[in-house]
């Protein structure tokens, strides 16, 4: 116990340690780590061999991050594989990491990883029992595009703190929200509904195509554990580190030229996502 302490305190004078899980299949950890990094963290890409056999421990670091990508092939569902070798295998750290008070994300795959562990939603505390699921899309293929999102201002959730409406790029073949009506309920009367599909003007996307790109029930793009700790989304984040990642910030700059106004030098809205969690570790740990 005195070592976890020690290394806790050694943790608390130094910079946010980022752990970015990688993997078989798995294919955004570079773009994940240098989002992280530009947010003021310092991140480590991580194989999943490494946190099982020991070699690299989750007690050195701040925030887990579970990226996208198609792990394992996503032949037995899509982040079904992954989700079964980390609880087998991780199982009681994970929930030691959670409760030591720190932050996961799961981007896309690693959103569909998270609700397979049952980490998400946790309603009740329950971070062992899955109760929702992403499944295919209702288009019947995989999208590759960008979509509007309207952020819950009163969720918990520590990664969207003073977002209101963004632009995000998804790419998913497996990304529709499905639940009970119980459960969904829960979710939406407890806050933990943090983004949803939206149209250009942030009014509801209503299920509608290509709004709503996987026609989620309640438009739902991404949820959090009650303690807001734990988040999960289908929208890449770290996929919009710079103004021209935008497919319009060609247009953007030509509008502001003609209006005799700067080109953005403020973090992207996908940025502010990994930063607000760098504050929440800083002011925190």
């Amino acid at each position: 116990m005195t070592n976890t302490v020690n290394t806790e305190q050694m943790l608390a004078m130094e910079q946010v340690n980022a752990l970015v899980l990688t993997g078989y299949g798995l294919n955004c950890d570079n773009e994940t780590a240098y989002a992280l990094d530009q947010a003021g963290a310092r991140a480590d890409r991580v194989h999943i061999n490494s946190l099982i056999d020991g070699s690299v421990g989750l007690e050195r670091y701040h925030l887990l991050a579970f990226i996208g990508g198609f792990s394992w092939g996503d032949d037995h569902g899509a982040g079904v594989v992954q989700a079964v070798r980390m609880k087998t295998n991780l199982g009681p750290q994970l929930l030691d990491f959670i409760a030591r008070g720190k932050l996961i994300i799961g981007i896309c795959n690693g959103f569909q990883c998270l609700v397979n562990l049952g980490l998400l939603p946790a309603i009740g505390g329950e971070y062992k029992r899955r109760s929702v699921a992403l499944t295919y899309n209702d288009c019947g293929n995989f999208r590759d595009d960008w979509v509007s999102l309207k952020v819950d201002p009163q969720s918990a959730c520590v990664f969207t703190k003073d977002l209101d409406y963004l632009e995000l790029p998804i790419r998913h073949g497996e990304g529709k929200f499905v639940t009970d009506p119980e459960t969904l309920e829960r979710l939406v009367s407890g806050r933990q509904v943090v983004m949803r599909y939206a149209l250009s003007d942030g009014s509801p996307a209503g299920g509608r195509f290509p709004f709503n790109p996987n026609g989620s029930m309640e438009d739902i793009a991404g949820i959090c554990d009650p303690s807001g700790r734990v988040f999960g989304l289908m929208p890449h984040p770290e996929a919009y580190n710079h103004w021209t990642n935008h497919p319009d910030w060609a247009r953007l700059k030509e509008d502001l030229k003609r209006k005799k106004e700067p080109f953005p030098t403020a973090m992207t809205p996908g940025l502010r996502i990994f930063k607000n969690a760098v504050d929440y570790i800083l002011s925190t740990f």
